[in-house]
């Protein structure tokens, strides 16, 4: 059968891309992009719990986020509707909170917890606020700037409080 020259080079091109490949493969770690939120400890918070295992678990991912802070949010939340919360993300929004004593303003929450460990600087609080215009529509306004920081220190006191009677 004679040799084809096409059918060669096509061969060798092929090589080159596979083994291209491979070595590009070998490059990464992880074998998965590190971005802010798949980051594992290093100052970020892990979606998915970054992969860690557990020495007694040992073939389930464990949750990424703090327990304290996790269920210190969901306690001092606890007046407020919730929407959705996911402890692998770290995230808790609450619905709409109409206060029956000012009717006219309903307040929204949303919680990150950005790491696993319990520190201050691995929770941020978002409040959103609307009010009734005199149409009856809700319009978006501003909420108080110390509204975010009340909540912060509230959900960080009782964290604080859980983990001392974990302890104790």
């Amino acid at each position: 059968m004679p040799f084809v020259r096409g059918e060669f080079k096509r061969g060798v091109t092929t090589g080159v891309l596979v083994l291209s490949l491979a070595a590009l493969a070998a490059c990464s770690s992880s074998g998965k992009a590190r971005t802010f939120q798949t980051q594992e400890s290093g100052g970020g918070f892990s979606m998915f719990g970054g992969g860690k295992k557990s020495s007694s678990n040992a073939g389930q991912p464990m949750i990424g986020v703090n327990g304290y802070l996790w269920r210190a949010t969901l306690d001092t939340l606890s007046f407020m509707p919730l929407a959705s919360a996911d402890p692998y993300g770290g995230v808790i929004i609450t619905d709409w909170f109409v206060n029956p004593e000012q009717p006219n303003e309903r307040f929204k929450a949303t919680v990150y917890i950005l790491d696993s460990r319990l520190r201050a600087d691995g929770l941020n609080v978002a409040v959103f606020k609307q009010v009734k215009n005199a149409q009856g529509n809700w319009t978006d306004a501003a909420s108080a700037g110390q509204t975010e920081t009340d909540l912060e220190n509230a959900i960080l006191t009782k964290a604080r409080q859980l983990r001392l009677s974990n302890i104790g």
